[in-house]
């Protein structure tokens, strides 16, 4: 499986109807939900924000609308491009801004198809791979070389704090956290200890 790593867009115009295809990274089917709100608030001047998703490790937790489209020619579409894709922890919307001309029942799973596979066509992912969070407090005379360490596992999601030390935050891969926590200790003699949540 891989995830999404960021946003991505991509737009149609088909017998005059738009449609702005969007993809989100997102973990778990509330977070889901509360972008699927957000792009509600965002469009609330178009005439449906069709949705799908998918999340979990095996991409077992699925969801998706119609939103007053006729029954099967929107949500389903979307979500059986987004299942055939790979993707999991992602939310998929397809908003249409109707331009006059009905498309018909084919005409509508074929424009909401086409436009999850375009968004999906330019989206960024990785593998999906277990991450974890730490913390761990260091001197300022360690910094630089626990910041090239730091380099060496990928680590993402930093946050430094400069105060009397340096807190460090980050997320790092699970299968690396011991290595990574032998180094700082390696590094810091002892002094500095990685503590995982």
């Amino acid at each position: 499986m891989k995830v999404l790593t960021e946003y991505a867009v991509s737009e149609c115009v088909i017998k005059g109807s738009r449609f702005i295809s969007e993809i989100f990274p997102v973990t778990t089917q509330n977070e889901a939900r509360e972008m699927l709100k957000a792009q509600k608030t965002k469009y609330t001047d178009a005439t449906h924000v069709v949705h799908a998703f998918t999340v979990g490790d095996t991409a077992g937790i699925m969801g998706m609308s119609d939103d007053g489209e006729p029954s099967g020619t929107a949500g389903r579409p979307v979500l059986d491009v987004l299942k055939g894709s790979g993707i999991t922890n992602i939310l998929l919307t397809v908003t249409r801004y109707f331009g006059g001309t009905l498309l018909g029942t084919g005409g509508l799973v074929h424009a909401y198809s086409g436009g999850a596979k375009d968004v999906l066509a330019v989206a960024k992912t990785e593998e999906l791979v277990k991450k974890v969070n730490f913390v761990c407090v260091i001197t300022y005379d360690k910094y630089d070389i626990i910041k090239r360490v730091s380099q060496e596992f990928h680590i993402s999601n930093c946050i430094e704090d400069f105060q009397t030390d340096i807190t460090i935050n980050g997320t790092i891969y699970e299968a690396k956290k011991k290595l990574f926590a032998d180094r700082v200790f390696d590094i810091t003699q002892g002094k500095s200890e990685v503590i995982f949540e």
